[in-house]
């Protein structure tokens, strides 16, 4: 069973690489998002250069006015390029990193989830089904969406661990489930949400399923320690996402992102944006899909809970076929949290991993020797069918200082703007810290992402303007003392202001963690403790066991 399950891995890498060939080309694939996301990342790394462990505000986004994007960006991605970056690889050569070994490990991971519900070569072809849909090459060469591509990585890998779970009550299990639940959070907030229905459908299977009495308790625990984990990066993110543009920009824009069913069948392969590129599902996951309607029936008598899930998935694909198409309107209109979504085209991403579940599933009642032959018939014509997708438009070539000075823009469509502020800077400002009342001369001691130290000497009473964006966790020091901070004057819209004396003074501006920050990061800490203790008692078990 391991050289079958080695082979099959190796088997999955090999296949697997071929699409990614056009990650070795000097350059950055030219996609919609993959210049910007290595501006965030520099950014991210930055803050991690100078010691900030939770990244949260980009200092050189936004013309150098800075922005709280970070806050609401997944951070996953981000921390692994941040260590291909420190071990030496450029900022691009470590998001193609991202790119590719994410692509690979989705793959594995859906194997090894499939193997061990349904069988060897049905975890073969749903994992080959879920790396070769279009839509994941939409992701990698056209969008360059790596927080939705890297997802794709623990949305099985979830189902996997809670399988071994249901099996076998040991710590790796437990977190392994916990862990991936959190990756699948830190990954993409948006698909972590699609994607938590399916969960616990199938956690209620595994427990309908399975004797083992003490899942009512483990499952649940693994939820808990999953968002507990994570809690650093969501809860600050939901709660204070009442600061931005969010609500505001993302209001009513799903209206012009419905899609044809049509397109679902077929779609001319694009690089344009939304509205233009293909969101078709793939043949062979239709077809097999299709085929699997009549292959799911033979577990009802046998496995029934299973074929409940199967079935649950076939209702949640069609009920995402149907949020994406304008009929679902209504929907979108009364449940408003539909609409941070913005595009409900994203829906797709569900569509990927139901029908290639379905697709393994229709060969589960062949023989095996039959079963082996359209394995590898299926591995060429998925090849085939996709063959001219995983190309990249061209290559974006630029010097590594493009990414790390200044960014003249805030590399997203305005969403994560402070709310009181403009949603785009539009040039870079004279000075980091101008003086607009009254007669001062400052001078900079030092700059960082999130402290700037300045020393100031006031003729008169002064007002200042430091030319950077604010954002609750911003305070002003004038020679240690907090001073109060004007951000809402309408003619220095969102910009931070304040008054010092005449004299000569220390200034020093810090971004900090707010109260809800803070608690979100004593959660994650507890939560990283209380792995250390479970991981400390289940040694000192194991090490008595193997004494006795």
């Amino acid at each position: 069973m391991f050289k079958k399950r080695k082979f099959s891995i190796v088997l999955i890498i090999l296949i697997s690489i071929i699409p990614l060939l056009d990650l070795f080309h000097a350059g950055l694939p030219i996609t919609h998002d993959g210049q910007d996301h290595v501006a965030r990342i520099a950014n991210f790394y930055q803050n991690l250069k100078e010691g900030v462990l939770i990244p949260r505000w980009a200092g050189n986004l936004n013309w150098g006015y800075g922005h709280p994007i970070l806050m609401f960006l997944y951070p996953l991605p981000s921390y692994t390029a941040s260590f291909f970056h420190v071990i030496g690889f450029s900022l691009v050569d470590s998001i193609k990193l991202v790119f590719g070994i994410s692509f690979i490990l989705s793959g594995i991971s859906m194997y090894l989830w499939a193997k061990d519900q349904f069988g060897e070569a049905e975890g073969l072809l749903a994992s080959l089904l879920y790396m070769f849909a279009p839509y994941r090459f939409i992701d990698l060469y056209v969008r360059g969406a790596i927080g939705e591509h890297f997802a794709f990585v623990f949305s099985p890998l979830v189902l996997y661990f809670l399988l071994r779970l249901s099996k076998n009550n040991s710590y790796f299990n437990f977190l392994g489930g916990s862990l991936s639940l959190a990756g699948l959070i830190l990954s993409h907030n948006a698909i972590s949400l699609m994607f938590l229905p399916i969960i616990i459908f199938y956690s209620f299977y595994l427990y309908i399923s399975s004797k083992n009495k003490k899942l009512v308790i483990e499952i649940p625990s693994v939820f808990i320690l999953g968002f507990s984990f994570s809690a650093f990066f969501w809860f600050p993110g939901f709660l204070e996402g009442k600061y931005t543009l969010r609500n505001i920009v993302t209001k009513g824009g799903y209206i012009y992102h419905f899609i044809d069913l049509k397109s679902l069948l077929y779609g001319k392969w694009s690089f344009g944006g939304s509205g233009s590129f293909s969101i078709q599902l793939g043949l062979a996951n239709m077809v097999l899909s299709a085929i699997s309607l009549v292959s799911i029936f033979h577990f009802l008598k046998k496995r029934k809970p299973l074929f409940l899930f199967l079935i649950f998935l076939i209702v949640y694909s069609l009920f995402s076929v149907f949020i994406m198409v304008y009929e679902s309107n209504f929907l979108w209109k009364k449940f408003l949290i539909l609409q941070n979504f913005q595009f409900p085209w994203r829906f797709l991403s569900i569509l990927v991993f139901t029908t290639s579940v379905l697709g393994a599933v229709s060969i589960v009642f062949l023989n095996r020797k039959l079963k082996y032959f359209i394995l590898f018939f299926l591995i060429f014509l998925i090849l085939f069918l996709n063959r001219n997708y995983w190309h990249a438009k061209g290559y974006l070539v630029r010097e590594e200082t493009f990414f790390t000075k200044v960014y003249n823009g805030t590399t997203d469509t305005g969403e994560s703007a402070p709310v009181w502020s403009v949603r785009f800077m539009e040039k870079a400002p004279n000075k980091s810290l101008e003086v607009i009342e009254g007669k001062a001369y400052p001078k900079e001691l030092k700059r960082t992402s999130v402290e700037h130290l300045y020393e100031i000497k006031a003729d008169s009473k002064a007002r200042i303007r430091e030319n950077t964006l604010y954002f609750p966790g911003w305070k002003v020091y004038v020679d240690g003392k907090e001073a109060p901070i004007e951000f809402q004057d309408p003619k220095n819209r969102g910009l931070i202001t304040f008054f010092i004396e005449p004299g000569i003074h220390n200034v020093k501006l810090k971004f900090g963690e707010t109260k809800v920050r803070g608690l979100a990061n004593t959660i994650s800490l507890f939560s990283l403790i209380f792995i250390a203790i479970l991981f400390l008692v289940n040694k000192k078990i194991n090490v008595f066991k193997a004494k006795n």
